[in-house]
């Protein structure tokens, strides 16, 4: 049972939602730096310009054996306008459902008017707000915070996010204004299944979270590359809840990105690393690119249930339609096995058909055959087909297991060293006589030594 639980269900107990504390500030204050300090890991995307979180982006913390979560947000600006002003709101919801606030200013400059106009939204809230000094990297810095006293929420916090000064105590105060956790639930079912929303640039991922969650969850632009952080999300489909994973969209290979975009590169990949099934999005209606191949490989590479969402169908004629099933024959015939859903993430015309795919694909990525099933069909398979003969010798196959789910791994033993094509042929008609669908699998070959072989 153990590989199946989310990242937040320990085995032996289930544990409430714990208390919430946003982290909101002007832009370029340090915010998710302090929240990278403050979960104790490099999650949150950093860079020294402003405007690198736009969407407001939840992580697990824990000290002194209590859990948190904190929620990273947005610079926020008065009278903001076009995007900056969606960051600004997503910032404000961000305060509306917290437990309590970090409000960080850059102790280095003092308060703005920024800031003051960001304490009579915060005041609004009605929650309890903790002032923190960020950037404040020595005693000189310290020393000249007395200014901060008149923005009216008491003793400013001085911290040096990058430093780490003073990050203990800081985590002490938190705790000091968080409610208490509610008691541990005895028992709950596994928790929901994780799903990681992937594809490149501008092809919908955002507004399709958006549009399963029936909430501007996720920030969405015209402009390509709007998701930097992923985008951690519980939504119910189909009278499910599901973890789904917005990502960012990947322009380059990993190797070759830079500053906000390689690690934004890093996180998708760790996204699709800890999910159990991956929607990749297609724009139906643009060619199969380079990127939409890459994204695939990196999907079946890490061994992920697979669903393949074809979005902006309402864009797509018949002549596209045509052209996209032949794109699909040629280009993605190495994954036939893959769920496909044609959707339209603006209208939401088929997003509902998501759900069940989803379903296929795991339970095809946890599907055990029994082993003598197994071999059944592995002899009557080598019976109608034998291996060719190579170099006067025949090898044979003399067993076969399934070691393992998630995805399902087969090993083949046999008498010698197995053609690939041949290897292939015995995946083909597995995938034929037991099915799989939305799921890869795994065949290796464990051929017997000779005589004197180590």
């Amino acid at each position: 049972m153990t590989e199946y639980l989310s990242d937040w269900v320990a085995e032996d107990e289930i544990h409430a939602p714990a208390p919430v504390l946003a982290v909101v500030g002007r832009p370029n204050v340090g915010k998710s730096t302090l929240v990278n300090r403050l979960i104790g890991r490099r999650q949150a995307v950093v860079e020294d310009i402003p405007g690198v979180t736009r969407d407001r982006i939840a992580y697990d913390a824990q000290w002194t054996g209590r859990r948190f979560t904190v929620v990273d947000t947005g610079g926020w600006e008065p009278d903001a306008k076009d995007r900056a002003a969606r960051i600004a709101a997503q910032a404000e919801i961000a305060t509306q459902t917290a437990d309590a606030i970090l409000f960080v200013v850059d102790g280095r400059v003092g308060a703005t008017d920024v800031d003051e106009a960001a304490v009579k939204m915060l005041r609004r809230s009605g929650k309890p707000v903790l002032l923190v000094a960020n950037k404040a990297d020595d005693d000189r810095v310290e020393a000249d915070l007395a200014g901060l006293w008149g923005l009216g929420l008491g003793e400013p916090f001085p911290v040096s996010a990058l430093h780490g000064r003073n990050s203990g105590d800081l985590l002490d105060k938190i705790l000091s204004i968080l409610p208490e956790p509610p008691a541990i639930i005895e028992e709950a079912p596994r928790g929901p299944r994780r799903v990681a929303l992937v594809g490149r640039p501008n092809v919908g991922k955002s507004s399709l979270l958006n549009k399963l969650s029936k909430e501007d969850r996720a920030l969405v632009d015209d402009v390509a590359g709007t998701t930097v952080d992923p985008v951690d999300s519980l939504v119910e489909i189909d009278g499910e809840i599901w973890q789904l994973v917005d990502t960012a969209g990947l322009r380059r290979r990993v190797g070759q990105a830079s500053g906000t975009e390689y690690y934004a590169s890093l996180r998708t990949s760790a996204a699709i690393e800890a999910a159990e099934v991956v929607i990749v999005l297609f724009e139906a209606s643009e060619v199969i690119s380079e990127q939409d191949q890459r994204l695939l490989s990196m999907v079946t590479e890490a061994g992920r249930a697979l669903v393949m969402a074809f979005n902006k169908w309402d864009l797509v004629d018949d002549d596209r339609r045509y052209y996209l099933e032949k794109e699909v024959e040629r280009e993605l015939k190495r994954i036939p096995w893959a769920q496909r859903v044609n959707i339209s993430a603006l209208t939401g015309r088929a997003v509902d058909k998501l759900a069940p795919a989803m379903r296929i694909a795991l339970n095809s990525w946890e599907q055990r055959i029994p082993t003598g099933q197994l071999n059944q069909f592995i002899t009557a398979l080598s019976q109608a087909n034998p291996h060719p003969v190579r170099s006067g010798k025949q090898p044979k196959i003399l067993f076969a297991t399934q070691a393992g789910v998630c995805p399902p791994k087969f090993v083949l033993f046999t008498s010698g060293n197995l053609d690939a094509g041949y290897v292939r042929y015995v995946e083909r008609r597995l995938r034929e006589d037991f099915g799989f669908p939305g799921s890869p699998i795994q065949v290796t070959v464990k051929a017997r030594k000779k005589k004197g072989e180590r």
